[in-house]
């Protein structure tokens, strides 16, 4: 037999399932399991971790003298037409040979012969999938911090353009005192920089190397793994082969990571939904981001919002998921792993396209003429402050002038509870009581006091480092926006 028909016999034994195991197995794989375990068809979004983690592991095998340079040059054209076929749509995606992993060592065989067998030398499909996942998210996450920067961005200009607006501040959806609503858009600016920091640092983690740990208790080949580390840009080695082939935490830590980020997405979306209706009527929502009714023409519905409100409950429940996975596992390897990539993925695609959407909802998109933000969410500064006047949403500024006045602050808020009862039973603001009245509860009352009951002056008042002063509010815009042009 020749060597290409050699070549050709070998690649026709691993394009058949249990071919490619040994000799051991006397019956084929029915169709009904090949498609059980399959994962080809979801998995092959890793080709170019796999092909870039492939060559890392080539290169070191070359340099290591366990593969000849020959067959490294061989190895790194094979993968470049690969690369292209792929990337052309022309790449022929096999079920029997059920993940993304087998496929591309298929087809380099076939491409290069011998040389593409020998690629696996050293390595197990379990410290290889463990490495390209790492490499995949790793890159994705990367991404979700460039759009986690985007939605920050557009909450400031919103925030920036709101200083001065006055918003209802609630507690239990009672009006509680007034904020200033450019205030209450840093909140969120807050949120998702702490879910940055998150992503970043669950990076770290998500970046360590567990290729060479072969099947579960590493190999006798001279490997460098240390040296694959490098190539890949990664921030160590696993130490364990053990952990390295089974560990998921990283999986399970971005997934809680994500979650949080959609728990704060839907704590979003939950007040736009509730500020667009019509009996708030704080803001209105640009018409792409909202729908019709299909038998009630006067109706705009929120939908995105709505979504990322639901959607949340399927991140956290990929959480879930995730967790369970795992929480039976012995060491090392199982097959359940397998089900780690399904949940992950969503995550990843749910997250992104959630923070993408929401940066242009709320933001607006940019106009490439002017480089300025255009569209976004209208705010309704008259229905916001009609609604802080309400509330007697200043009661609590009426207690803080009489503990000024040297008052105890329990008797301060007994006394404001007398004022705030009779504004309630005529119909009217504390503001609108007569002075005469208001000194009728606390004799110190005096005129400088209709200051401390507006909206404006309870703003003013509160110009501590957090506060919602406008002051406040304009010194943390300046340290959000440089913050985020680093």
């Amino acid at each position: 037999m020749s060597a290409n028909q050699t070549t050709s016999a070998s690649h026709n034994q691993l394009e058949t399932k249990a071919e490619a195991w040994s000799a051991l197995f006397e019956e084929p794989m029915s169709d009904l399991v090949k498609r059980y375990t399959s994962s080809v068809f979801f998995d092959q979004r890793m080709w170019k971790a796999d092909i870039t983690g492939s060559l890392a592991h080539a290169e070191m095998l070359a340099a290591q003298g366990v593969i000849g340079q020959d067959d490294y040059a061989a190895i790194q054209k094979g993968m470049a037409q690969i690369q292209s076929e792929i990337e052309a749509g022309q790449f022929e995606w096999k079920l029997d040979l059920e993940d993304v992993h087998l496929n591309i060592e298929a087809r380099l065989t076939a491409l290069v012969g011998d040389a593409g067998k020998r690629l696996h030398t050293g390595r197990s499909r379990n410290d290889q999938v463990a490495t390209d996942v790492r490499l995949w998210l790793r890159d994705e996450i990367d991404l979700i911090a460039g759009l986690l920067k985007e939605l920050q961005l557009s909450l400031v200009d919103v925030a920036g353009k709101n200083v001065d607006v006055i918003l209802p501040g609630f507690t239990h959806l009672q009006v509680a005192q007034p904020v200033s609503f450019g205030h209450h858009m840093l909140a969120y600016v807050e949120m998702f920089k702490r879910d940055a920091e998150r992503m970043l640092d669950v990076r770290r983690r998500v970046n360590v190397l567990p290729l060479g740990s072969a099947a579960l208790a590493g190999t006798t080949y001279p490997l460098d793994r240390e040296r694959v580390a490098r190539t890949l840009g990664m921030d160590g080695v696993c130490q364990n082969s053990l952990d390295g082939v089974s560990d998921r935490d990283f999986a399970i830590e971005f997934t809680a990571a994500a979650s949080l980020c959609m728990v704060h997405v839907s704590r979003l979306s939950e007040e736009l939904i509730i500020w667009m209706s019509q009996n708030f009527g704080f803001i209105k929502i640009a018409d792409r981001f909202t729908t019709g009714s299909s038998i009630m023409p006067q109706k705009k519905n929120p939908d995105v919002p709505e979504l990322a409100r639901g959607k949340t409950g399927r991140v956290v429940g990929h959480l879930m998921g995730l967790i369970t996975l795992m929480k039976g596992q012995p060491l090392a390897y199982n097959k359940d792993n397998q089900e780690d990539k399904e949940p992950l993925f969503d995550t990843v695609d749910t997250l992104k396209d959630t923070l993408r959407i929401f940066a242009e909802m709320i933001g607006g998109q940019v106009n490439p003429a002017t480089g300025a933000k255009e569209g976004g969410i209208t705010v309704n500064a008259e229905a916001m402050r009609a609604a802080a006047l309400k509330g007697y949403a200043t009661a609590t500024d009426l207690a803080d002038y009489l503990v000024k006045k040297g008052l105890p602050f329990r008797d301060a808020h007994e006394t404001v509870a007398h004022a705030v009862k009779l504004a309630t039973l005529k119909g009217v603001d504390l503001t609108e009581l007569p002075l005469a009245e208001l000194q009728a509860f606390n004799p110190h009352i005096e005129a400088d006091v209709f200051e401390a009951l507006s909206l404006e002056g309870s703003l003013n008042a509160r110009n501590t480092l957090g506060g919602t002063a406008p002051a406040q509010v304009r010194a943390q815009l300046a340290a959000h926006l440089k913050r985020l042009a680093d």
